[in-house]
């Protein structure tokens, strides 16, 4: 057998809508030939396994069990995935594995473990499927993955919202089943969320029969990495459309930590979906990233801005950070910013205007110079410093 036809070609299907994932894996079962589903049952990690079936179109070819790692469901995922995929290889009688992802388990990790192998496996697609009448209700749920029994680890501390906008997000395909809202109105807004949230991503209803050829299209595993990445995320573009705005705010004027901080909870609350990243006053050379979901926020370090690296450290920079950054270059403060994306139905724009402008240095504060902003209170020590 040649080189080129012993690789077994590979596609990610994931998502919290089981329903819309299993019919995205069936209408793949039924339209490629050769095509096989490999999917990992995590629900069964209490009971220390987790269950693996491997099936095609006319059912069930194999089944067994892949002890729990450090008490981990999904580190088992990652341990047995690529051993069984290689046994698929071997084989060599199938020309895809849809690998489906258990409910919370997000694609990004299981592409990266399966691009590293390398050959014989080609990963080729990644998709989500989704419900887009459940877009918005999934987004608003707080609610612990734990809770719910979809936590893929005692130490799971996700939320579905969070889990859900990272699966959304992270593929370059999203599987759209049937629209189970029922009313035309509501299938507008919720499909007029979908794209606002998702630009770079297409979508592809089941029912056209071309998942096929988007998911067999190719997958750039560094490319959609940077996609997701803080400095150089492709975030959603102003928009107002069904009912469902998204609100870009951008501005170069450092922010009064105390004053943010303040503003935190209802910055929060503003909107299903907020990204972004910004910089404090008191932590100039800091670029912080800005993640929001279902009124939950999580804010962290993504390293130092640019403009505050030695020239010698940018040519270990990806180049699309460099691109990203020399687009909106500031004379003064470099890629320094603050660029924020708000997007929900019934968006307060000038309420989240007023409010994050009243966060920034008023002009005496910012013409003190940077030795009095670093003087300024620390109010992201908690969050960003946490005592172990």
């Amino acid at each position: 057998m040649s080189a080129d036809r012993a690789r077994l070609l590979v596609a990610i299907v994931a998502g919290l809508h089981a329903d819309a994932r299993r019919a995205a894996v069936e209408e793949l079962l039924r339209t490629v030939p050769g095509s096989v589903a490999l999917h990992h049952d995590l629900t069964s990690a209490a009971d220390s396994a987790v269950h693996r079936t491997v099936r095609d179109a006319d059912g069930l070819l194999g089944s067994g069990d892949a002890p729990l790692v450090n008490d981990c469901a999904c580190c088992a995922l990652r341990e047995d995935l690529v051993p069984e995929l290689l046994r698929l290889a071997e084989e060599g009688r199938h020309r895809l594995a849809v690998v489906e992802l258990w409910d919370s388990v997000e694609p990004q990790a299981m592409a990266a473990v399966i691009a590293a192998e390398g050959s014989p496996l080609a990963l080729t697609g990644v998709a989500t499927a989704v419900d887009p009448a459940l877009v918005l209700p999934c987004l608003s749920n707080g609610d612990d993955l734990a809770d719910v029994g979809l936590a893929a680890a005692p130490t799971d501390q996700r939320t579905i919202a969070d889990t859900f906008a990272r699966q959304l997000e992270y593929p370059t395909v999203l599987a759209l089943a049937e629209d189970s809202s029922g009313a035309e109105g509501a299938e507008a807004a919720d499909h007029a969320l979908l794209a606002q949230l998702t630009p770079g991503a297409r979508k592809i209803r089941l029912a056209g029969g071309a998942l096929q050829a988007a998911l067999l299209a190719g997958f750039d595993v560094a490319a959609a990495a940077a996609r997701l990445h803080p400095a150089c995320a492709l975030l959603p573009q102003e928009c107002d459309e069904h009912g469902v705005s998204t609100f870009v705010w951008r501005r170069t004027r450092p922010f009064h930590p105390q004053r943010l901080y303040a503003a935190l909870e209802d910055l929060t609350c503003a909107a299903a979906r907020s990204r972004g990243r910004f910089w404090l006053a008191d932590r100039p050379d800091t670029l912080l990233s800005w993640d929001a979901a279902g009124g939950a926020l999580c804010v962290e370090s993504a390293g130092p801005w640019l403009a505050a690296l030695p020239d010698a450290a940018w040519e270990m920079v990806p180049a699309e950070r460099r691109l990203a950054a020399s687009v909106d270059w500031h004379p003064e403060h470099g890629d320094r910013c603050q660029y924020f994306t708000f997007t929900s139905p019934g968006l307060d724009r000038d309420g989240l205007l007023a409010l994050l402008d009243s966060c920034l240095l008023t002009d005496d504060e910012y013409a003190a110079g940077r030795d009095h902003w670093k003087q300024l209170p620390h109010a992201f020590d908690g969050l960003l410093d946490p005592v172990a």
